[in-house]
């Protein structure tokens, strides 16, 4: 299978479209394990509560096709995503703050299933500077410019404090660092090549949390 330019997929694939994909992939890869070899849109709509033709437009942009009345082949499904997601290659990462949510991060398979690569993980405690966490040296922030050349990472994930949010930000800055995974609530500045993804978990929580009244009213 030939690799789709990562130009052409940022043309063609929507955020929501992206965001589905390993809602698929999971489920697809379910059902390799159990055995099937053959999935068709339909019931991988069914499944996740969306319609057959968002799932085949979806899959579209993977650049694979289904047979009418078949489906598509379960193995070549689950390499089409995962290539063009680029989970099946390593991305080095810098962990940037090695308190419990780095930590958390650090532990968690999925993401190194998926090609997440640790590459270093830097705070600016003293305390911590010198410990390891997971076969890693926790390293001085200050130095992110030297690591992120020394290492080749190209992605970085903050899980600063607010108040150092930006301060590590125009650190990486000077890198060639290409997206930033942005766990904190700020708004981050950064140099025109780098994406930042915003994973502010507060909002999340405050949907839930302004759901419940209802739900409790809803049940009485």
């Amino acid at each position: 299978m030939s690799k789709i330019s990562e130009k052409f997929k940022q043309s063609i694939a929507s955020i929501p479209t992206i965001k589905r994909l390993p809602s698929y992939l999971n489920l697809v890869k379910r059902v390799d394990e159990d055995g099937k070899t053959i999935i068709s849109a339909t019931t991988i709509a069914k499944e996740l509560d969306l319609e057959p033709i968002q799932v085949r437009k979806d899959l579209a942009v993977t650049g694979i096709t289904g047979k009418p009345r078949i489906g598509y082949q379960v193995t070549e499904l689950i390499k089409s995503i995962e290539s063009f997601l680029n989970w099946d290659t390593a991305h080095k990462t810098v962990i940037v703050g090695a308190g419990n949510l780095g930590s958390a991060l650090m532990n968690y398979r999925e993401l190194r299933n998926h090609g997440l690569c640790i590459a270093a993980i830097v705070d600016a405690n003293p305390s911590k500077i010198g410990t390891e966490k997971k076969g890693h040296i926790i390293q001085d922030v200050q130095n992110i410019p030297q690591i992120v050349k020394d290492t080749g990472a190209s992605m970085a994930i903050v899980t600063v404090p607010p108040e150092q949010a930006q301060v590590v930000t125009d650190l990486l800055n000077q890198t060639d660092i290409r997206s930033i995974w942005n766990f904190t609530n700020v708004k981050l500045k950064v140099m025109d090549h780098i994406l930042v993804l915003d994973e502010d978990l507060s909002s999340g929580f405050a949907v839930l949390s302004m759901h419940m009244p209802f739900y409790r009213e809803s049940i009485k």
